[in-house]
């Protein structure tokens, strides 16, 4: 097994943390953790999100990093009188990603109970019915109950939060990191990063390092944490598709681990802002940072909450390539999380008042 350095274990205890949409609190906590040394000043908005300040002009610019501490889950919905649990999906999940896999329930009190998501056998299923995906609705959770009486004395109940059991893994190939939750640990690791990059330099703004929660039913929390921030610029770290794996074409991702971050020019939610854009690339080719473009015409990014609060926030959004998202799964490059984090420093320590009156009214 490879001996976890100092990165490598803030990932491990960031991706390991059980958070899904509304239940942030234990990937709160670890980033706190991370990111408090780094800071001149903790605060949060009032759905949980977390907001870490660190001044470097105090008549400079703001400018908002944003991870999300939320990841994609399940939420119980009822335990019927054998004792298997019926579940409500809490953000985007392929129904063929989830059968015969083991989750964690975490119970009111805190408790963790094991569970593996099951439906019926196919040797009992007709076979017209047999080649189909089984539909989400007809799954359930067996934690080993024998009656409803029995889960609920385990302390499981209803509005419980549900998550896949994952540890993080570093492969044969050192470089690649595996995990759960990257979607978007990563964001939260790079924001924790970015501060500590500014630590001793000076940077000509104050820069906010956000765990923004609520991301994957909406991005909820950014939009909040903008509006108690009010940034000048805003920029969202997330994870982007990976389109080095058989079956997707250079149509749906030209996007390769370890080609450097993504620069996302498009998604469903926001239109990057051009200024901006060209600014981070220019940026990059002056540092020998690799990078590469990616759209996304089906999913969105915390930048699509920002850019429209207060009276519009120019922002853009920074991927990792990641392959498997919203599974129990994913696998990125440390090469692209580390290019990031060093592209936004470099970035940060350019958003003087001037550089970014000039982005907006230019």
């Amino acid at each position: 097994m490879t001996k976890l350095d100092e990165t490598l274990t803030m990932l491990k205890e960031l991706t390991d943390a059980k958070a899904i949409p509304g239940n942030e609190k234990e990937a709160r906590d670890v980033m706190k953790k991370y990111i408090e040394p780094y800071a001149d000043r903790m605060d949060s908005d009032n759905l949980g999100s977390l907001i870490a300040e660190k001044v470097g002009d105090p008549d400079g610019p703001k400018i908002m990093v944003a991870g999300h501490l939320d990841e994609v889950g399940f939420m119980i919905s009822q335990i019927d009188d054998k004792g298997f649990l019926k579940f409500q999906t809490v953000g985007g999940w392929w129904s063929q990603v989830m059968l015969a896999q083991r989750v964690t329930i975490t119970t009111r009190k805190g408790k963790e109970i094991t569970g593996v998501i099951g439906s019926k056998p196919p040797h009992i299923l007709p076979a017209d019915v047999r080649n189909k995906p089984v539909d989400i609705k007809d799954m359930f959770i067996d934690i080993g109950a024998s009656s409803r009486e029995e889960a609920k004395e385990w302390g499981v109940s209803p509005g419980d939060m549900v998550t896949p059991y994952f540890e993080f893994s570093v492969m044969n190939n050192e470089k690649l990191l595996l995990a759960k939750a990257w979607d978007n640990r990563i964001g939260c690791a790079i924001a924790i990063d970015i501060l500590k990059g500014l630590k001793d330099e000076k940077h000509p703004n104050i820069v906010y390092g956000v765990g923004a929660a609520q991301e994957e039913v909406g991005l909820r929390g950014a939009r909040t944490a903008a509006t108690k921030i009010k940034p000048d610029i805003g920029f969202a770290v997330d994870v982007g598709i990976a389109g080095d794996t058989p079956g997707i074409t250079p149509k749906e991702s030209n996007s390769k681990m370890g080609d450097g971050p993504q620069i996302v020019l498009y998604d469903a939610s926001m239109v990057s802002h051009k200024g901006l854009r060209d600014l981070v690339i220019d940026t990059a080719e002056e540092n020998n940072i690799p990078y590469q473009f990616e759209t996304m015409p089906g999913g969105g990014t915390d930048a699509g909450a920002i850019h429209v609060t207060t009276n519009g926030v120019p922002s853009l959004s920074i991927g990792v390539a990641t392959r498997y998202i919203h599974s129990h799964a994913g696998i990125l490059h440390r090469d692209d999380y580390e290019n990031a984090v060093k592209l936004l420093v470099a970035v940060i320590k350019k958003l003087d008042k001037d550089t970014v009156h000039n982005l907006i009214f230019n």
